[in-house]
């Protein structure tokens, strides 16, 4: 090998600028190696290819219309107050005479809310200030505090519940056979008046097709 590249460089250097033709030839001869080397690593590695991640651990919350994702509605506390209320008022007023299949739709402001019985405190203080111009002033502050009241149940800490308020029903929608009989939709108004304790104003009784 040895031989043969001296034999090499000097049929290419035995000219005019010799020695530069030998120095070009060498670097050409490296480079050359460098490329054969490259390709003969590339044949033994194999390079696999990864899938770019589209969704990480956590995927972006998907945008649903307001009543595009029904299980959703169905599992929330609005959803656990508002259907059974549904229900009753159904199977009431399918008894009352000259009424028959019902669709109720009923809606809430508010879930059930509870008062705590709490221990108030209240503390006054009274400051009198004189100004620069000879004037005085009065400052009475009034600091209050209020403590939860715990009591113990079972061997668990709990406050104590003074009032539990029912949620608060903004309206009812009643499509009921029947409904286009006015007798027949004054009691079934007066019977959801009264039964769930809402206005007048808030019921709306529409008869449904024959």
């Amino acid at each position: 090998m040895a031989k043969w590249l001296s034999g090499l460089e000097s049929v290419v250097g035995g000219g005019p600028g010799g020695p530069k033709r030998v120095k070009t030839l060498r670097l050409l001869l490296i480079i050359g190696c460098i490329g054969a080397a490259l390709m003969l690593l590339n044949s033994y590695i194999n390079f696999n290819k990864v899938d770019t991640v589209t969704q990480g651990a956590n995927p972006p919350p998907q945008d649903t219309g307001a009543f595009g994702n029904t299980e959703t509605t169905d599992n929330s506390q609005f959803a656990a107050i508002e259907r059974p209320l549904e229900n009753r008022l159904k199977e009431i007023l399918e008894k009352i005479v000259g009424v028959g299949p019902v669709d109720v739709l009923l809606t809430i402001d508010s879930t059930e809310e509870i008062e705590i019985a709490r221990e108030s405190s209240e503390s006054q203080s009274t400051t009198d200030e004189d100004d620069r111009n000879g004037g005085k002033r009065h400052i009475t502050a009034i600091n209050k505090d209020g403590k939860v009241v715990i009591a113990e149940v079972a061997g668990d800490q709990k406050p104590i519940v003074t009032k539990t308020i029912n949620p608060s029903i903004r309206g009812v929608l009643i499509v009921a056979k029947g409904a286009e009989n006015q007798t027949v939709r004054r009691l079934i108004i007066d019977a959801v008046e009264k039964g769930v304790n809402v206005p007048a104003n808030r019921i709306s009784v529409a008869p449904s097709k024959q």
